[in-house]
């Protein structure tokens, strides 16, 4: 019989989410997630086979993450269009000021394999496909209750709603202050 795992996977998991969040694919080596998981180098690839894999398990979640974030966003009560401002305005916030500096794990990954990796490519078009179903969805409600334009096509909506969403994420990074977040989210807004 085995011994049993003497740390828990989901937070492992977690923890290496973090940390390519914070250094990206490639520059995270092996040897940091032992350190940083504070595992055994047996236990890491006995339990996530390879860093590949773990990076994998990484991004998905990730995106579960995200997508329930702003799924939780899009569902609070209230105009739809004051929903879609608060999924806008999220990433703008003080409090987000930390996560502003690391972007989106998802876009960070697509920045850095391209289309070079279509496992990764896949996982990161899933997140946004689940963001902008997400995205349309509210829309098509604020349609049916007359908050926005019902002769607008609502997928067409969403992506620009979501293509702001992942640009503030990108020049979130370089800008210090949340200005031009702001200013695309009031864009965004106009355009609706």
């Amino acid at each position: 019989m085995g011994r049993p795992k003497q740390f828990d996977p989901d937070a492992a998991v977690a923890t290496a989410m973090d940390l390519f969040w914070r250094k990206g694919y490639g520059a995270t080596t092996p040897a940091d997630l032992v350190e940083e998981l504070g595992i055994g180098k047996g236990s890491l690839y006995n339990t996530f086979e390879n860093k590949r894999a773990l990076f994998e398990q990484a991004l998905r979640r990730y995106g579960d993450e995200r997508v329930a974030g702003l799924m939780a966003t899009l569902a609070q009560p209230g105009p739809v269009r004051a929903r879609l401002q608060a999924a806008l305005e999220r990433l703008a916030t003080p409090e987000r000021a930390k996560l502003r500096r690391r972007g989106c794990l998802a876009v960070n990954t697509a920045a850095e394999f391209g289309d070079e990796d279509e496992a990764a490519a896949a996982i990161v078009r899933g997140i946004f496909e689940r963001m902008a179903r997400a995205l349309q969805a509210t829309i098509e409600e604020g349609q049916r209750t007359g908050e926005i334009d019902a002769h607008r096509n609502a997928k067409d909506i969403a992506s620009l709603m979501l293509t702001t969403i992942l640009g503030m994420t990108v020049l979130a990074k370089v800008s210090p202050k949340p200005d031009a977040l702001v200013r695309a989210v009031r864009a965004a807004m106009a355009a609706l």
